[in-house]
C-alpha cells in the first residue's frame, strides 16, 4: 500500500535539512495522528528545498592564520573586536544577511570587527581536541593583532573564549548563550547525549571526525514538534516575502555546518557534558586551570531565558550579566536582536574597548 511518504521530497537538489531520511523517519513519527499536519510539513519541505536562493555574503579578508582558522577583517576602526563562533556550526550566523549581519553592523559603530573562521577539516585535525583549537589555534590568532583585543565568543565559542581569556591578555570578554556549567542541562538532556554519543563515538574514531549529521539530530530532538511545525508554517508563507527569505536562509546555515575533529568531540561529549570539567573547575589550559571569576578584564554574559540549545542553567555565572528573552539563534538574528542584544553589546563594548590591559 502506498503512503504520502512515497512522494516526500527526498531528492530535492542539495537542499534540505541533514541527515534527510532521519528528518522524515521524526516526521512520520510525530505527525502519525495527524495526516494534515503531515501534508502540510511536507509541503513546507519541498517549499525549502525548492526555494531560491540569495547569492553568499562576500568572504572578508584573512588578516592572520593559525593552522586551518584564519581571522576575517569586516572593516571598521580602533581596538579589534574578535568574535569566536561556535565550531559546530558555521561562522557565518554572525554575518547571515546584509539585513542581520552584527558583524558589518559593528564596523558602522566605531568598531572595528573580526571573525574567527575556523577553516576546513582535515585528516591532520583527528586529533585537535578543546584545548587544542584554544592554544594552537585560537591563542595564537589573538597573539598576531598589534593590541589586545575585546574578545567576543558566541554558544561553544563562548567556551573558547573564557580559555583564551585566561591565557593571553584581551581588553575585555563578551559570552553570548555560551555553556559553561554543563551540568545545568539536567540528567535526563545528558543521559541522551551520552547515548548519541555512545552510538557515534565509532564512526567518529573511523573517521576520523563526527559528522554534522549527527548533531543536527540531536538538536532537533531537543523540541521534534517545534522543528516539524516551523516546516508546515514555512509552506504557508509568500515564498517571495521577508520571513521566507529569512528562514532559507537560517535553515541553509543550520544545515552546512561541518564536522567536528575527533577528540574535540570526545572532549565535549566524555569531559564537559558527562563530567562538567569547565563548570567543575576541572578544564586546565596550558599550566593553569581556567577560572572565569579570576580573568584579568572585565567580562560579560549575555544569556538567553529561553534557549534550549544552551539552557540558562548552563551558564557561567558571571557577575555582570544580561538577560535575555531571545532564543539561542534569535538574539544574533532575530527581528528582536538589533535592541535586544546588538545595541546594548556596542555600548558595553564601547566602554571598555578603551582600557588599556594589565597583564
Amino acid at each position: 500500500m502506498s503512503t504520502i511518504f512515497d512522494d516526500a521530497p527526498q531528492h530535492g537538489g542539495t537542499h534540505g535539512p541533514r541527515p534527510l531520511p532521519l528528518f522524515l523517519a521524526m516526521l512520520r513519527s510525530e505527525t502519525a495522528a495527524d495526516p494534515a499536519r503531515l501534508t502540510r510539513a511536507l509541503a513546507g519541505l519541498r517549499a525549502y528545498q525548492d526555494a531560491p536562493r540569495e547569492a553568499p555574503m562576500p568572504t572578508m579578508p584573512a588578516v592572520a592564520q593559525a593552522g586551518r582558522a584564519t581571522l576575517r577583517d569586516y572593516g571598521g576602526s580602533g581596538r579589534p573586536v574578535v568574535f569566536v563562533p561556535s565550531l559546530i556550526n558555521p561562522p557565518g550566523i554572525l554575518d547571515l544577511s546584509a539585513e542581520t549581519s552584527l558583524l558589518r553592523w559593528l564596523a558602522t559603530q566605531g568598531m572595528r570587527p573580526l571573525l574567527v573562521d575556523w577553516g576546513t577539516l582535515g585528516a591532520e585535525d583527528r586529533d585537535l581536541d578543546l584545548t587544542d583549537h584554544v592554544e594552537t589555534l585560537l591563542v595564537p590568532l589573538l597573539l598576531s593583532l598589534s593590541e589586545p583585543p575585546v574578545l567576543v565568543g558566541y554558544c561553544l565559542g563562548g567556551t573558547l573564549a573564557v580559555a583564551a581569556a585566561a591565557r593571553t591578555p584581551v581588553a575585555a570578554l563578551v559570552s553570548i548563550a555560551a555553556p559553561w556549567h554543563f551540568s545545568g542541562y539536567g540528567v535526563q538532556s545528558q543521559a541522551a547525549m551520552a547515548a548519541m554519543w555512545a552510538a557515534a563515538a565509532p564512526v567518529s574514531a573511523a573517521l576520523g571526525m563526527l559528522p554534522i549529521e549527527v548533531l543536527q539530530a540531536g538538536f532537533w530532538q531537543l523540541d521534534p514538534a517545534r522543528t516539524i511545525a516551523k516546516y508546515a508554517a514555512f509552506g504557508a508563507m509568500p515564498p517571495e516575502g521577508a520571513a521566507a527569505r529569512a528562514f532559507v536562509r537560517l535553515e541553509d546555515w543550520a544545515n552546512t555546518g561541518a564536522p567536528l575533529p575527533h577528540a574535540a568531540a570526545r572532549t565535549l561529549f566524555e569531559e564537559c557534558i558527562a563530567q562538567d570539567s569547565p563548570g567543575a573547575g576541572r578544564w586546565p589550559v596550558g599550566d593553569a586551570i581556567v577560572d572565569p571569576m579570576r580573568l584579568g578584564c572585565p567580562a560579560i554574559e549575555f544569556v538567553s531565558l529561553t534557549d534550549r540549545i544552551v539552557p540558562a542553567a548552563t551558564a557561567i555565572g558571571l557577575p555582570e550579566r544580561r538577560d535575555l528573552a531571545l532564543g539561542h539563534v534569535g538574539m544574533i538574528v532575530g527581528t528582536r536582536a538589533r535592541t535586544a542584544l546588538w545595541h546594548p553589546l556596542a555600548a558595553w563594548i564601547g566602554t571598555h574597548a578603551a582600557r588599556n590591559p594589565f597583564w
